[in-house]
C-alpha cells in the first residue's frame, strides 16, 4: 500500500468519527521519518480515544498495523506511527499548546491539505 492510500484511509477513518481540524502534511521533503502527518483535535479524552482506536483498527485492516502508540494514558496527545504516516490525535488544548502545525511551517502551501 503506497503512503497516500494510507494517509487517504486514516483521513477518512477519522472522519467517520468526527475528528476535528483534520491537517495532513506531506513532510516527505523535511524528514526521513515519515511521509505524511496527520493532526486531528479530539473535544474529550474519550473522544481522541475513540479517535484512536478507529486509527488503530482502520491501519490493522489494511495490513499496515500501528508501529508504536504513545500517549495513552491520559488521552490528551496520542501519536501512532504508521511508519509512512504518522498521525497526531490531541485534545483541542494540547493541540492548540504545542502548535505544530506552526513547527512544520516549511511545508509548502501546496503539500498542506485541510480535509
Amino acid at each position: 500500500m503506497t503512503a497516500t492510500v494510507l494517509r487517504d484511509q486514516i483521513v477518512t477513518a477519522l472522519e467517520d468519527v468526527k475528528g476535528r481540524d483534520i491537517l495532513a502534511l506531506d513532510v516527505a521533503k523535511l524528514t526521513s521519518i515519515t511521509d505524511y502527518m496527520i493532526l486531528v483535535s479530539g473535544t474529550s479524552n474519550r473522544h481522541v480515544k475513540a479517535l484512536v482506536d478507529q486509527v488503530i483498527d482502520t491501519a490493522k485492516s489494511v495490513g499496515e498495523p500501528a508501529r508504536g502508540v504513545e500517549g495513552r494514558e491520559t488521552y490528551e496527545w496520542v501519536l501512532l506511527d504508521l511508519g509512512d504516516v504518522i498521525v497526531h490525535v490531541m485534545q483541542s488544548q494540547a493541540r492548540e499548546f504545542y502548535d505544530l502545525e506552526r513547527l512544520w511551517a516549511d511545508t509548502p502551501a501546496d503539500s498542506e491539505s485541510t480535509l
